[in-house]
């Protein structure tokens, strides 16, 4: 940090968003370097001025150090012209690169360059060119579409190096990280640079650090850890008929009879349609009016109670939106408290297939009247969590009821949502018992996330976007400060040809079990996936899967503990623990804490794996053979996944006993 070369530059900005993706582009002016021409030592640290030899123009930076923190600032007055600026550090030639949120293609970012803007990453245009690849070349599930115009739900200007130190910056507007040449990195901003930095020991020591800066997830409850939490909408939608009449309850207390009868151990029941379903063209989906449906779910206050008193949670489903048809959005609309276009109006956003109002988080009232929903109509009914999805959509043309610009406002948004979630959770008195996850976020979200969840993956066993893509996700989400995520088990977007078998579900699940939450998604057009319900086979497998999370509730519960109270992520790369070269470009395996390998089956067909092994001695979790690390090919079938257990592992038999479990 006490060497870095800067330049400036003016830019103006040019944005357009479609259905979540945006498209940037930008005006820029001459890039001009700036030369070092004053370094003054200060009690706090130095003032440093940098010039612009081809105007004279200067600028003032102040590197501070406080108990091993650096930090490096821009300092604010008399700013000249510049808008546009590059800082470059020089590096180790070798080092690796993590975070920047949450990144599915890729968790090594050497030579990647990462453009830190929220966004809706499984947008249709990323949907339209995987399709039309596939068409043009057939399926290829290894071939990962490129990195450079990358979107995701989570961006966040925070990484962490191989060479055990993180850097934050604590900037809300678009930036860019650059890490495509050998050496060095470069940070590209649209405001005033500012820029933090710590070192550690360990990795450890460093998501430790990183968490002081960022702040740390809350406790979980304690219900979540004794089975799996199982989607059961009341879906009515085969891409062509609708059923007439509803039987949510009546849906619900079926799939629970034949779940119990399997030996499938349910802690929660999840009903994202709990307000009502609309279909489209896309499949079956949320009506976002958020409140209980009566016509679907008679009683549903009642029947939460009677399935609470079994030992089962409900969840339901909340995002920013409002759906057009709904008396909620009448409410707003006519309160002014829906985020407006350039006229006044409501801005209308589409979604998929329908526009649907967003709620104005700057307007205070707006802020209590949302929330108030969620502590009436949500808690106040007896969930014990819920999907608070979406926060990526802000438009930066839009008008806010605070007069702040939304291009600044943009990324922070996701934030924003998941505060207000928690604050009705706090205000209830529920925080510690009731939950909610989120898929979109920024500096921010994990001071009010309970937890995040990855988003909506293909239906499918490719790299950038199914299955495994939850690997790296996971993975660069824990080096950016997050480190309690899981993901649907089965994925959730189904799309012409692409469609959930009954393998993927299973060889999904299995994961699912070794991670913080086991959870399922019907996923966007049910009748055409395949169900955990549809046969005695999948309801086996289920149980499996539920009796393998349940099993590890005392080391989920320590795992997420340390979260809670040092930061320290509960899914770890390999590098985390073991320094060896192949550890950090793995990104198919990751640590289930300290003690727990996982290398889950991702590819088709598949009933053996190969494995890399960090050097160390380990326990097969389900043959209890022995391995002393490097590469190593397993037997994989159905129902025993390639998992490892360190033999020096204190919970070594109570681990060991998990596979031998009888219902």
């Amino acid at each position: 940090m006490m060497h870095v070369k800067v330049a400036v530059a003016s830019g103006e900005n040019r944005f357009s968003m479609s259905h979540g993706s945006f498209q940037y582009r930008q005006k820029l002016g001459p890039r001009r370097p700036l030369t070092l021409t004053t370094r003054v030592r200060t009690a706090w640290g130095f003032r440093l001025i940098y010039t612009d030899k081809s105007n004279g123009q200067k600028y003032e930076f102040q590197l501070r150090e406080e108990s091993g923190r650096l930090s490096l600032t821009c300092a604010g007055e008399n700013r000249p012209w510049a808008n546009r600026w590059w800082l470059t550090f020089d590096v180790g030639a070798d080092e690796h690169f993590y975070g920047c949120g949450e990144t599915y293609s890729k968790l090594d970012l050497r030579g990647e360059k990462v453009r830190i803007w929220v966004a809706e990453h499984q947008n249709t245009g990323r949907i339209s060119r995987k399709l039309i690849r596939e068409k043009l070349f057939g399926k290829q599930p290894d071939k990962v579409l490129p990195f450079g115009r990358y979107e995701s739900y989570y961006a966040q200007p925070t990484f962490v190096s191989s060479a055990k130190y993180y850097v934050h910056c604590p900037v809300n507007t678009y930036s860019e990280f650059d890490f495509t040449r050998p050496g060095r990195f470069t940070l590209y901003f649209q405001e005033p640079p500012a820029v933090v930095s710590e070192r550690g020991g360990s990795f450890e020591e460093v998501s430790e650090k990183l968490s002081d800066l960022l702040g740390r997830p809350a406790p979980l409850p304690d219900w979540i850890y004794d089975g799996g939490i199982y989607a059961m909408q009341d879906w009515v939608f085969d891409g062509k008929t609708t059923r007439e009449g509803f039987d949510g309850c009546g849906n619900v207390e079926r799939k629970l009879d034949a779940a119990r009868q399997a030996g499938v151990r349910v802690s929660g029941v999840w009903c994202q349609d709990w307000c009502g379903c609309r279909c489209t063209q896309f499949g079956y989906q949320v009506m976002w009016n958020w409140r209980y449906d009566p016509r679907q779910y008679p009683d549903l206050p009642g029947k939460i109670r009677e399935w609470d008193a079994r030992g089962v949670k409900f969840l339901g489903y909340i995002n920013p939106f409002l759906a057009l048809e709904g008396d909620l959005y009448q409410t707003a609309s006519e309160r002014g408290y829906c985020v407006k276009d350039w006229t006044g109006k409501d801005y209308l956003v589409t979604i998929t297939t329908f526009p649907a109002a967003m709620v104005d988080f700057t307007n205070p009232a707006a802020w209590e009247w949302y929330k108030d929903i969620i502590k009436e109509n949500m808690i106040g009914i007896g969930m014990g969590g819920w999907m608070a999805d979406f926060g990526e959509y802000l438009p930066v043309d839009a008008v806010l009821h605070s007069g702040e610009d939304p291009a600044v406002l943009h990324n922070q948004w996701p934030a924003l949502w998941a505060r207000l979630n928690r604050e009705a959770i706090e205000e209830c008195g529920k925080l510690g018992q009731v939950f909610f996850f989120t898929r979109a976020g920024h500096t921010g979200t994990v001071r009010s996330s309970t937890m995040m969840w990855t988003g909506d993956q293909h239906v499918d066993w490719s790299v950038d976007d199914g299955l495994i893509s939850v690997v790296p996700a996971t993975l660069s989400l824990a080096m950016s400060g997050f480190g309690i995520t899981h993901s649907d088990a089965g994925g959730y977007t189904t799309v012409l040809h692409m469609t959930r078998s009954r393998e993927l579900l299973m060889r999904w699940s299995e994961m699912c079990a070794f991670s913080p939450l086991l959870r399922t998604h019907e996923g966007n057009q049910p009748a055409r996936d395949a169900q955990f319900t549809d046969d005695p086979e999948l309801l086996a497998h289920a149980a499996l899967c539920s009796r393998l999370h349940a099993g590890l509730k005392d080391y989920l519960k320590a795992q997420a503990a340390l979260a809670a109270e040092r930061g320290i992520p509960v899914m770890r790369p390999l590098f985390y623990h073991y320094s060896e070269e192949p550890a950090y470009t793995e990104q198919t395996e990751y640590l289930l804490g300290r003690d727990i390998l996982v290398a889950p089956v991702y590819r088709e067909g598949e009933t053996a794996r190969t494995c890399w092994l960090p050097h160390d001695r380990w326990v097969h979790l389900f043959t209890g053979a022995e391995y002393g690390g490097g590469s190593v090919t397993v037997d994989a079938p159905m129902g025993c996944p390639p998992v490892f257990v360190r033999k020096d592992c204190p919970d070594l038999q109570a681990l060991m006993r998990l596979a031998q479990q009888e219902e």
